[in-house]
C-alpha cells in the first residue's frame, strides 16, 4: 500500500464515524451515508489539499455536499411544481407549446442551448455559468444575450409558437 492510501485509510478510520454524525445530526440517516461516501471521495480527490487535522476539513466538506443536496432537491421539488402546476392546464395547449419550444431550441447552437440551460434550468448565476464554460462573466453575459434573443426570434417563427402566455413568458422568465 501506498503512503497516500495508508494516510487515507488512517485518516478515514479515524474520522469516519465523526463525519458520519455530523450528517446524522444535520440531515438525518437516510443520507448520512450518501454524504459520508461523497466527503471521502472528495477528500481522495483532493488528499493534497486536506490539512492536519483531518476533521475540520472533512465537516465543511460534508456541510458543503449537504448544502448541495439541498439545493438540488429544492431544484427537483421546483421542477416538481412546475410539472404540476402544468398538468392542471390544457394538455394540447401544453404539447404545441412545449413542441414550440423544443423545436426553438433545436434551431439554436449547441453553445447557446448550454448557456440558456445553465441559467434557466440548472440556476447557476451568470458567474458561475461562465466558470462552467469556460469565459469571463461579461463575456458570458454578452453570449446570453444573443442567446435569449435568438430563442425568441425562433420562437416567433416557430409553426407552434403563436400561443399566448406561457411560451412568451419562457424568454422573459430566462432574464
Amino acid at each position: 500500500m501506498t503512503d497516500d492510501a495508508q494516510r487515507f485509510t488512517t485518516m478515514y478510520d479515524e474520522c469516519r464515524n465523526r463525519v458520519w454524525a455530523y450528517a446524522v445530526s444535520q440531515a438525518g440517516r437516510q443520507v448520512a451515508d450518501e454524504v459520508v461516501s461523497e466527503t471521502f471521495a472528495i477528500a481522495w480527490r483532493r488528499f493534497d489539499d486536506v490539512p492536519d487535522p483531518a476533521l475540520p476539513w472533512l465537516l465543511v466538506v460534508a456541510r458543503n455536499v449537504l448544502r448541495d443536496n439541498i439545493r438540488a432537491e429544492i431544484r427537483r421539488e421546483s421542477l416538481a411544481d412546475e410539472l404540476r402546476a402544468w398538468t392542471e392546464e390544457d394538455h394540447a395547449e401544453r404539447v404545441a407549446e412545449r413542441l414550440a419550444v423544443l423545436n426553438a431550441m433545436a434551431s439554436l447552437t449547441q453553445d447557446e442551448r448550454e448557456i440558456l440551460i445553465l441559467v434557466a434550468w440548472q440556476g447557476l448565476s451568470r458567474r458561475d455559468a461562465a466558470r462552467v464554460v469556460g469565459c469571463s462573466t461579461a463575456a458570458f453575459r454578452v453570449r446570453l444575450h444573443r442567446a435569449r434573443r435568438r430563442l425568441a426570434e425562433a420562437m416567433k417563427t416557430a409553426p407552434a409558437a403563436r400561443p399566448r402566455s406561457r411560451v412568451g413568458n419562457l424568454t422573459e422568465e430566462w432574464s
